[in-house]
């Protein structure tokens, strides 16, 4: 008998689709990896099993990253299994191989991605062939409900209806590719010209991405603030006082953005307004009209995104995770990947089976108006909700018919928000009573507005959120209606004040603005009907935008401070670079916006795969040549220049694209010779950065430096003086301690004690730019340093003065100082230094605040005070703080599992006993440093002795190969 094999996306899918068809085609069998009865095969990927690369002969191996082997362009892609899901691929190809199945079923999420999955499946286990041949239908689901699930079944689409979306899914996945491989290879190779390996990643979405942002940063560093001035006037009528704000009736927009009609650009002219007016009676003329506001569309998943960032602070990740679990998981929601905000026309009878589910679904704040949308019959055909015209393959996110349980805290609050947007949308418009008064006196127009809400309509489902809820609402709204005016009266300018205030830059993005900025591809688009016409031509889909913007946060392009994005010097870099290259494509939003465009119309049958890859390869072609033949010495761009003079002559350091370098004292030659990268082992320094390296010579320790073998290192960076150059040069310090390589004794009898080390109990001084341990240095006492206690006398530009530094030794804290500033933001921060006995060194403690957000987290939180500012020898000495520092620690987080038990090897240098992993390389080290077994002409090399020999397998290891080589001794404690 032949079968059908239907393949979903993960695994929980197929199994809702097993006990959906349990009812009508019979009980089905579980196997290891697939479900079984007599009409159907049930198996799942679990996301991406193949993904796509260019064949053997077109592939450049990392390390043959040059010019001479792009661009690479293959007349074909081959493919190849993704490696931490090949049991996976080869359970599900087997099950497509069968002869008893005969047919398939894409059974994967309704979009261009589950397309794509299902599609290179099907192609891999086809091998030469380029398919298996047997015929295919779609299952579309836009619910996970059995009822929905059953229904789908029966209206299976073609494969021909699909051949759109699979060409538009194959398109963009090539494309992506074309573009993020050349891009970054182009532009990985010309930043690397000048030595070194200095990986430069671009993207067809993300890099046109990260244009908005820096744009965006650009116009808020050189906006220059304006003082400006508003006259509020004060008006005694009989039934009592109202305000006024004056205004030029006469007034009309101009190209300055800044200027509006109620804003004077001299306090003198202000001033001489509000004398003109004082005392004076008033002439008064009002407008009362009522107006209505409709509630706003239905959710698609952008704005869904939008919303639960500026309510709660979820990532636009965050929230599509959220949604994903409450379509998948708890079957509550529709699917949440659409950029739909209407219902198709046929789903009117499915509205009002929502509305009955909600009206008995246990929510006490919402059954009410659930129960009024349907005794006064809300749910009715309306062009604004239920339009086929604005539905392509999916419509917008709603709640299913099925009340969902146990859902967490984070659950609730989305499902919340899409159930109260849900009803909002079908009840009544809000409606108000808006007066419109002007008051003249003396040639001079005061307007005054007055708001009421007669009938809250919808509002009344956000209740006490109702006032946020109003768009547009004008600042100083606040709903009341207005004292009255009799007819023939005339109010007296009791007071005229003119108001000083300052013109603001724009703001930074936030993750629910930069949602919006890419859906509507960088254009400023406020009207919500007009936005969702733009949407074709917007920057990525609304599945792909959430993780386009964590791609730009992990590459490091951009940093999250609290609700903000900001753009760090890695990002301007890549953009100066881009712009000096004229690749415009990858520069500019809208032209972006534009494949994104095409790739939609594609899907649609109206553009052909064939010349949309077309005009990929070219482009790519371009960007290559554009990188290869740039010969000029650098790349034209907006850079800055330091304040502080070159060490070697005095002159002015300047950057350029590559370097801060001298350029003479009168900034104009090419200077002394003095010079440093600016992005040192491939980690940008920021502009601020640089100041503080050549103003103290020395900055750190930091991150984000890679070695040529691409791993991370944590260091400081010093300028120090090249004898044998007779200038001066940049180094890395990897924390050896001067003090015991010189074996310089130091005689602190002079000097009189802080107090007590917190590690020995020994005595703590002064030394050099530190407040040191006695035993960490060597002294007439004890040659041989026994302790590593170190911190700071200057942390991240907060002096810490003996006082305090006492403070903290006696109590273990010292009191809120409030001039830390990040080194990533520039930001300043207020901070405790506690003494962290867990972690063995200083870090910060904030201040608790009572907030109805999560506290911002700053960049130097993330280091700690240790990692920020040599507060500890331990910090500054041991790479297993370079792999992982201070940075995700303060006082009171709690220690890592003990879950791990060393073997014998091990157990010999550690102890036995259960450990957790992220303290077994800090045990390491502390027997390397106790055994001074440090190769002493390259301290990042260490020399086995007898015990660590069994250990490392060999005599001699790099520092970087430590934490590989030790995890191999571990074995969990459920291992035998």
């Amino acid at each position: 008998m032949t079968k059908t094999l239907v393949i979903a996306e993960k695994p929980s899918v197929a199994q809702d689709i097993v006990r959906a068809l349990t009812p009508a085609y019979g009980k089905f069998d579980k196997h290891e990896d697939h479900f079984e009865n007599e009409q159907f095969v049930v198996t799942s990927a679990v996301g991406h099993l193949v993904e796509i690369q260019a064949p053997e002969e077109f592939d450049v191996k990392r390390g043959k990253w040059s010019f001479a082997n792009l661009p690479v362009i293959p007349p074909r892609f081959d493919l190849k299994p993704v490696d931490k899901t090949k049991s996976r691929l080869n359970a599900v190809v087997k099950q497509a191989k069968r002869k008893d199945v005969t047919q398939l079923i894409n059974a994967c999420d309704a979009g261009r991605e589950g397309e794509l999955i299902f599609r290179l499946i099907e192609q891999y286990a086809g091998g030469a062939k380029g398919g298996l041949g047997k015929p295919i239908q779609r299952l579309w689901l836009q619910s996970m409900t059995p009822q929905a699930i059953r229904e789908g079944f029966e209206k299976l689409r073609s494969e021909q209806q699909m051949q759109g979306l699979a060409d538009a899914a194959r398109s963009r996945s090539e494309a992506d590719w074309l573009v993020g491989i050349n891009g970054t290879r182009a532009m990985t190779a010309f930043n690397s010209r000048d030595g070194g390996f200095f990986l430069t990643t671009v993207g067809r979405v993300q890099t046109p991405t990260l244009s908005l942002v820096v744009d965006r940063e650009d116009k808020i560093r050189k906006f220059v603030s304006r003082d400006y001035w508003e006259v509020h006037g004060t008006f005694d009528a009989q039934a009592g006082q109202y305000l006024g704000k004056w205004f030029n009736p006469q007034w009309k927009k101009t190209d300055d953005a800044e200027a509006k009609a109620d804003r004077v650009w001299s306090a003198a002219e202000a001033q001489a307004i509000a004398a003109a007016v004082r005392g004076k009676p008033a002439t008064v003329t009002e407008e009362s009209k009522p107006t209505t506001q409709a509630s706003p569309l239905l959710f698609d998943l952008t704005s869904l995104q939008r919303e639960a960032n500026g309510k709660f602070g979820f990532s636009a990740k965050t929230t599509l995770a959220l949604a994903q679990s409450l379509y998948e998981r708890h079957k509550a929601l529709t699917y949440p990947r659409t950029d739909s905000r209407a219902l198709p026309e046929d789903y009117v009878p499915v509205a009002k089976q929502t509305f009955e589910m909600l009206a008995h679904s246990g929510m006490r704040h919402l059954e009410p108006f659930a129960q009024q949308a349907i005794g006064a019959g809300y749910v009715r055909p309306s062009k604004r909700i239920f339009d086929n015209s604005k539905v392509s393959d999916h419509f917008a996110i709603i709640p299913t018919t099925q009340a969902p349980s146990g859902l967490s805290e984070a659950e609730q609050k989305l499902y919340d928000l899409v159930v109260r947007r849900f009803m909002a949308v079908f009840f009544p418009s809000a409606e108000y009573q808006v007066t419109t008064r002007i008051s003249k006196v003396e040639q001079h127009s005061f307007k005054t507005e007055g708001k009421v809400l007669v009938k809250p309509g919808w509002l009344a489902i956000y209740g006490k959120e109702a006032a946020n809820e109003v768009e547009d609402a004008k600042e100083g709204d606040k709903g009341q209606p207005l004292v009255a005016v009799q007819p023939g009266e005339q109010p007296r300018t009791s007071d005229a004040q003119p108001k000083g205030l300052k013109t603001k830059p724009p703001a930074r993005y936030s993750e629910a603005t930069l949602l919006g900025a890419m859906e509507s591809a960088g254009k400023q688009i406020d009207d919500e009907e007009l936005r969702s016409a733009m949407q074709e031509k917007g920057l990525g889909t609304p599945a792909t935008r959430a993780a386009i913007i964590e791609g730009l946060l992990t590459e490091k392009y951009m940093l999250r401070e609290g609700r903000e994005l900001i753009p760090t010097a890695k990002a301007f870099q890549l953009m100066t670079l881009l712009r000096g290259l004229e690749v415009d494509e990858l520069c500019r939003a809208d032209l972006t916006g534009e494949w994104e465009y095409k790739l939609s119309q594609m899907e649609k049958g109206a553009l052909s795969r064939a010349a949309f890859m077309q005009e990929i390869a070219a482009m790519t072609e371009r960007m290559v040549k554009k990188a290869k033949e740039y010969d000029r010495d650098t790349i034209p761009g907006d850079y800055a220049t330091l304040a502080t003079p070159c060490p070697n002559c005095g002159g002015i350091v300047k950057e350029n694209y590559r370097r801060y370098a001298c350029t003479g004292v009168h900034g104009t030659s090419e200077g002394c010779g003095f010079s440093f990268t600016k992005s040192p082992a491939g980690r940008t320094f920021e502009t601020a950065e640089a100041e503080q390296l050549l103003r103290d010579r020395r900055i750190g320790p930091l991150e984000g430096f890679r070695s040529k073998a691409g791993w991370p290192f944590v260091a400081e960076v010093g300028i120090v003086r090249d004898e044998e150059a007779g200038n001066f040069k940049l180094e890395f310090d990897f924390g050896d301690d001067k003090d015991e390589e010189s074996g310089e004794i130091v005689d602190f009898s002079h000097q009189h004690s802080l107090g007590a080390c917190p590690k020995c109990g020994a005595p703590v001084f002064e030394h050099g730019a530190n407040y040191v341990c006695a035993k960490a240095v060597p002294t007439p006492q004890q040659a041989v340093p026994s302790c590593d206690f170190k911190s700071g006398q200057i942390i991240l530009q907060q002096p810490i003065e003996r006082e305090q530094m006492g403070k903290l030794l006696a109590t273990g804290k010292t009191d809120l100082l409030e001039k830390f500033v990040s080194n990533r933001t520039r930001r300043a921060f207020k901070a405790f230094l506690v003494w962290d006995k867990e972690a063995g060194k200083v870090n910060f403690e904030f201040e608790q605040r009572e907030s109805k957000y999560p506290a911002r987290k700053t960049a130097a939180a993330k280091t700690g005070a240790a990692g920020a500012a040599r507060t500890s020898a331990a910090a500054k000495k041991s790479p297993a703080a370079k792999k992982a520092p201070a940075a995700k620690k303060t006082a009171a987080r709690k220690p890592a599992a003990a879950n791990y038990r060393p073997d014998a090897a091990l157990a010999a240098v550690i102890g036995d006993g259960a450990v957790a992993r992220t303290e077994v390389v800090k045990k390491v080290w502390d027997y390397v440093k106790a055994h001074n077994l440090q190769d002493p002409k390259d301290k990042r090399v260490i020399v086995a002795d007898a015990k660590l020999l069994p250990v490392f397998g060999k005599d001699r290891i790099n520092m970087f190969e430590l934490t590989g080589i030790v995890g191999q001794h571990l074995h969990s404690q459920g291992e035998a």
